[in-house]
């Protein structure tokens, strides 16, 4: 697996992505949810791969939910960078990276899918989460 690293803008969370799938061809989203459009968020997950989230001081991460609050979504206090989802918890957990917190954010250049999920009841949520959203770890909460 190719390792994609990055985190947010000031080095309190970083991100450790790993996946098979070449960067170019990685299905992008661009999800069209007023949190998602004012961050100009482009999200990615590979269901084979891995993220790794690393919290140096979690006084300085806030974790948001708002809608149906099926996932925390997750900023830096000190630079405002928001750099993964995730949803469920321990070993069921399953996230997004955002592209735009990657290092290498160029190298994933499709054009991004704009996607809608308004319509999708809670239980649909989860179960698409669960199914194309990747595991995740998260080290230092």
């Amino acid at each position: 697996m190719t390792v994609h690293s990055g985190g947010c803008h000031c080095g309190n969370i970083r991100l450790s992505f790993s996946s098979d799938v070449d960067p170019s061809g990685l299905e992008i989203r661009a999800c069209q949810c007023a949190f998602c459009t004012r961050h100009g968020s482009r999200a990615a997950a590979d269901p084979n791969g891995r993220l790794v989230v690393s919290i140096e001081d979690k006084s300085r991460l806030q974790v948001y939910r708002f809608g149906l609050r099926t996932a925390d979504y997750l900023l830096c206090r000190e630079c405002g960078v928001y750099v993964a989802a995730i949803a469920g918890a321990g070993g069921d957990a399953r996230a997004i990276v955002i592209v735009n917190a990657l290092d290498e954010r160029e190298r994933f250049s499709r054009e991004p899918v704009p996607v809608r999920y308004d319509a999708e009841t809670r239980e649909q949520r989860l179960a698409r989460r669960g199914s194309a959203w990747m595991p995740v770890e998260i080290q230092g909460m």
